[in-house]
This record gives structure tokens, sequence and C-alpha cells, in this order.
């Protein structure tokens, strides 16, 4: 028997493959693709305190290897997702994290104490990779302070596992990480897209209407293996890795660099059944190789052997 199960902090996952935020939405559409319960878990659309109309258009642009995306972290506010989205992602039988996106801290804490009764959550995926307007717009997970700050103001109201979602952005990732872990953080999920621009050279003109974006896509991969790759070395607490995943051996390689779990994204726009597909992969791999269980794999990457 292969054992796919992982356990971070007091919450099972029955197999490390998870959805990633802003890739279904908040599931109702592609629960009628994918029976959810197949799954390790799924993330929501990161939930603001207020409706977010998001980015002007155009929002996407395809790239080499992926794309650029300048949604702007549209949703529909708290308030909205209390009376509208709540009661069926209650009904999931599986994990469901909520993304938590702010423009300030104070935000962070009002949505996490509004958050903190509802049993069925039992994580929160703090998406740090937002501008803090009181800050004059520079992201939290940028600055080391902002991260120490949010994630020890979350965790003082806040008893659910808490997720810290780090932006490659930045120098140095460990430091951003050994910081978030140290201000309460349960696990470090890294990394969030990469910042990228297109311009179109007939008009001159950017190709996003935000004119920066987010790079996703197989592209990424490789940096983003080296971010967990890199994490792993410096916090004790799990990894949750994402970023390019396009196969169950890619899911493969984010185990050895140091993740437990990953999350699947911008992938499923290319192929909706892969989250299913890449549970199968794993667990024939893992067999081939005569392994029982993923923890056999996680961290193992071989250096100078």
């Amino acid at each position: 028997m292969i054992d796919l199960g992982v356990n971070i902090g007091s919450v099972h996952f029955k197999n490390p493959i998870l959805l990633a935020s802003g890739i279904i939405g908040f599931g109702e559409e592609y629960q009628e693709i994918i029976d959810f319960e197949n799954l390790g878990g799924i993330v929501t659309k990161s939930i603001s305190l207020n409706p977010r109309a998001g980015n002007k258009p155009p929002r996407i642009v395809e790239t080499p290897c992926g794309m650029l995306n300048s949604i702007g972290l549209e949703n529909p506010g708290l308030e909205k997702f209390l009376n509208e989205k709540v009661d069926f992602l209650k009904t999931i039988k599986t994990n469901v994290v909520v993304s938590v996106a702010g423009s300030s801290i104070d935000d962070f804490v009002e949505i996490a104490k509004v958050l903190e009764p509802i049993e069925e959550f039992k994580i929160l995926e703090l998406n740090i990779s937002c501008p803090n307007v009181k800050e004059g717009g520079i992201l939290f997970g940028k600055n080391p302070d902002l991260t120490r700050s949010v994630v020890r103001r979350v965790r003082e109201v806040s008893t659910k596992n808490l997720w810290v979602k780090l932006t490659p952005n930045v120098t140095n990732i460990g430091n951003i990480a050994s910081i978030a872990e140290e201000a309460g953080a349960d696990a470090i999920a890294l990394i969030n897209t990469f910042e990228g621009m297109a311009i179109d050279i007939n008009t001159f003109k950017p190709k996003l209407g935000n004119v920066i974006g987010g790079l996703s896509g197989p592209a990424i991969k490789p940096m983003a293996i080296k971010r967990v790759w890199e994490v792993f070395q410096t916090v004790k607490i799990p990894i949750v890795g994402m970023g390019g995943i396009f196969s169950w051996k890619d899911v493969v390689e984010f185990l050895i660099a140091g993740a437990q779990i990953v999350q699947i994204g911008s992938s499923i726009f290319n192929d909706p059944l892969l989250p299913i597909k890449a549970i199968t992969g794993l667990s024939d791999f893992l067999r081939s190789h005569n392994y029982s269980s993923i923890s056999e794999i996680v961290g193992k990457t071989k250096i100078n052997e």
C-alpha cells in the first residue's frame, strides 16, 4: 500500500495535491469536472475585507511557456463571501484553505477574527504578496518587519493553521520565511508569481492594462524549485510548494526539493484533469521505486554525492 497522506500541524491531507488560489474561484464550476473528495484540498480565491474590482483589462497575456496575469485580487469581499460562498464550501469533502489578502495589517486581523468560528475552515493562507496601502504600497512580503507584524497579529487572534504565502521577488526569501516562522506561521507557501511585463511592438504600449503582471506556468518551475530547496534549509515548519507544475514529475521534483504538499495552478487551464493524473502518477512513482510513503522522498535532494 502507498500512503500519500500528509499531516501539516493538526490537519490531515489524504494526498499532497491541492488546487492553488485564484484558479477555480470558489470551486462551484470546477466541481463538475473533478470530485474534490479525491484531492488533498483546495485554496479559495483570495478574500479581502472589502470588495475589489481588480485591475483594468487586458488582464492576461500569453507568454512562451507561461502567462502573465494582472487580475488585481478581484473578489466579492468578506461579507459576500460569508453570505454567498461559505455554505457551498462547507459541503466540499476535502480541506478548504481560505486565502486572505489585505490592504493593511488590520484587514488581515479582522478577516481572521470573523473566520475563526467557522470550524470547517481549518487553514488560512495569508497572501502577503499584496501591497500595504498604509505603508505606501510596499508588499507585505517584501519587508521583513511587515511580514513579522502581519503574521504575529493574525496569530494572536486565530487558532487556525496559518500558511504564509511568499513572493519570490525578494533578495533573500529564506530570511523572510524564517521571520514568518518565528512570528507563528505553521507552514510556508511558495512561490507566488514573478513580476513581469510584455510590450506590443506595434503600438509600443504594455500589453497588460496594469502594465506589470505576475508570471506563472512552466517557465517559472526551476526558480520555484530553487526557492523551495532554499527555504527547506532555513525553516523547520512544512513547505507548501507551487509554481509551474505541469505533470506528476513536477510534483515529485517539488517534494524532493523539500515541499510536503503542492498546489497546482495555471496548468489546469491546459489540462483540467491534471490534479487527478498527478495523484496517480505520484503513487505509481513511489511504488516503482519501492517507497511506501511520500515522507521517504521529501527533502531528499542529493548534493555532492
